[in-house]
This record gives structure tokens, sequence and C-alpha cells, in this order.
């Protein structure tokens, strides 16, 4: 099953999320300094990755080019560890 993929930038922050399928309540967790993953609270499933300083990381200008459609696979995405 295809799920929708939402990218938004947010330029005054400087923060980038992408995000897959229908929202839905999840928990953030810190995978890297400024970097974070939104996990379902349900399926415990990764729904989004958020980066702050998107620009600043990248270090080129903000033309960002993407070729569409675009497949992500969250389950790669390291999960910390249950508490």
């Amino acid at each position: 099953m295809k799920k929708q993929l939402r990218v938004h930038y947010d330029e005054e922050g400087d923060f980038l999320e992408i995000a897959a399928g229908t929202p839905t309540k999840c928990y953030a967790e810190e995978i890297q300094p400024g970097v974070f993953i939104r996990i379902d609270e349900k399926t415990k499933k990764v729904k989004s990755i958020g980066i702050f300083s998107f620009k600043k990381r990248t270090k080129q200008a903000m033309d960002v080019n993407l070729n569409l459609p675009l497949e992500i696979n969250f389950s790669s995405l390291q999960q910390p560890l249950q508490k």
C-alpha cells in the first residue's frame, strides 16, 4: 500500500519535516542532536523525521530538487530502545 508523503520546510525556523501516511498520535525521539523521529504510539512505526537547522546542515543553497514520486522506507531508520 502506497502512503502519502508530505514534505514541509519552515524557512524562518530552518526546520524540515518529511512525513508518511495519515497523521496519527505520536511521540518524538531525538536520534541525533537536532534530528527527531516521530513514532506512532500504537504501531510503534516511524511516521516522520524532522531536522532542525536543515539549511545550515546541507551547506548548500536552499534549492532542493526532489524527483517525485519518491519512496522512503522509514522502517530502516534506527528506532530508540523502548523505555
